[in-house]
């Protein structure tokens, strides 16, 4: 299973990079990784006309999309569609950042799950 994940260099240029995650256990009703600390859950409802300027994450987390994709470009100029049901690791919190945007002019329905305290 792989997370994407946008990271900040030393430079303050955001990149992507892949992570893969690694299994732990198996049971008879499937694989399961190690539990993972987070602080929370957010829903968030992201209208079709979604485009956002640069801005790093506001928070490192997971972003889970549920129902539709989003266009997310890094500052090296990387372009990637994280599609519905793919899991993006944000961890661009300081430099750059990224920028944002709708695909296909689809409303999003997304899950933030924060790593850090609020």
């Amino acid at each position: 299973m792989r997370i994407h994940n946008l990271f900040t260099d030393a430079s303050g240029e955001s990149h992507f990079r892949d992570i893969q995650v690694e299994w732990v256990e198996e049971t008879p009703a499937g694989k399961l990784s190690t539990r993972l600390p987070a602080t929370g859950i957010i829903f968030r409802h992201v209208p079709p006309t979604y485009d956002l300027d640069w801005h790093p994450a506001p928070r490192r987390q997971y972003i889970i999309n549920l129902d539709a994709g989003v266009q997310i470009t890094a500052s090296d100029g990387e372009s990637r569609v994280i599609g519905a049901g793919e899991v993006l690791l944000v961890e661009d919190t300081t430099g750059k950042g990224h920028l944002s945007r709708a695909v296909a002019g689809t409303l999003r329905h997304c899950i933030f799950v924060p790593l850090d305290e609020p």
